[in-house]
């Protein structure tokens, strides 16, 4: 929200933005969250692939210790939500200071001129954070709660997009049997599996993210509220309809957000197996 009598819709935010500050205002903290893309992002999905990793070689070496061996062992999902939160609580830890950069340049032009930050890109913010704050004092501001809520983020995306692809390959595979047609509907590397599975993985993500940021959000603006007043009061008022308010706007942003990040990330797997003539899943 800007500086002044803030709207009360998505809609009606956006052009006021636009309006006084132009396209150019859409994009403020640009360059903040290309940092915590590139910090956040790396970190937690290179430590989710890792992680699975191992809980794909124990897998396999428990089913090849089984009485009754499965002709394919994957983990299992609490597995993958484990190592997904472990692997968003680090990327969240390592993004932080860019995502203190990123909220205060996208919210700099809300404040009176006197009070402006006036950071000019992310380094500079990062410069600034150091010599002003302090390391640790500026850089992991909110640290616990950022990292909480990427645990989750991570979790509701990377592990329900596993589950919903290993659901959709299965259903393929039981309709496969069943019609006795030689090729299945959906395989690992076609693109409609990764479309849907990460569609689904958005309207997850949305979904458990959103109650979080209504929290985070009033915590944030309550002047020092504790958590469970803001709990109770939001419940008094709006009952349960207070968890999903504002998803349609979460889910605008991750929905989007969360599919082309999958489509992009098996399309580079895809090349990586090319390069280093690694077999293709089935």
């Amino acid at each position: 929200m800007r500086h002044g009598d803030a709207p009360r819709t998505m809609t009606g935010t956006f052009v006021s933005i636009v309006r006084h500050e132009g396209l150019r205002g859409l994009y403020s903290g640009l360059t903040a969250s290309l940092l915590r893309q590139l910090t956040y992002s790396t970190t937690r999905f290179g430590l989710y692939e890792a992680i699975k990793a191992r809980l794909q070689e124990q897998a396999d070496r428990a089913n090849a210790a089984s009485l009754r061996p499965k002709k394919k062992a994957q983990p299992s999902f609490p597995a993958l939500v484990a190592a997904a939160s472990v692997a968003g609580l680090a990327g969240g830890f390592a993004g932080n200071a860019a995502d203190v950069l990123n909220v205060r340049m996208q919210h700099d032009s809300a404040l009176p001129p006197a009070q402006r930050r006036g950071y000019r890109n992310a380094l500079h913010g990062m410069v600034r954070l150091a010599r002003d704050e302090g390391i640790v004092a500026g850089w992991f501001r909110g640290v616990g709660p950022n990292s909480a809520r990427a645990a989750a983020m991570t979790a509701a995306q990377l592990a329900s997009y596993d589950m919903a692809k290993r659901l959709l390959l299965a259903a393929t595979a039981r309709t496969t049997t069943t019609t006795s047609n030689s090729k299945p509907i959906l395989t690992d590397d076609a693109l409609a599996t990764h479309l849907i599975a990460s569609f689904l993985a958005g309207v997850v993500a949305a979904t458990v993210t959103s109650p979080i940021d209504v929290v985070k959000t009033r915590v944030m603006s309550g002047h020092g509220a504790a958590l469970t007043t803001v709990l109770r009061d939001l419940y008094a008022a709006e009952g349960l309809r207070w968890m999903f308010k504002g998803w349609v706007p979460s889910f605008i942003r991750l929905g989007p957000h969360t599919i082309f990040t999958f489509v992009f990330l098996e399309a580079h797997r895809k090349v990586y197996r090319n390069i280093k003539g690694l077999p293709h899943p089935e």
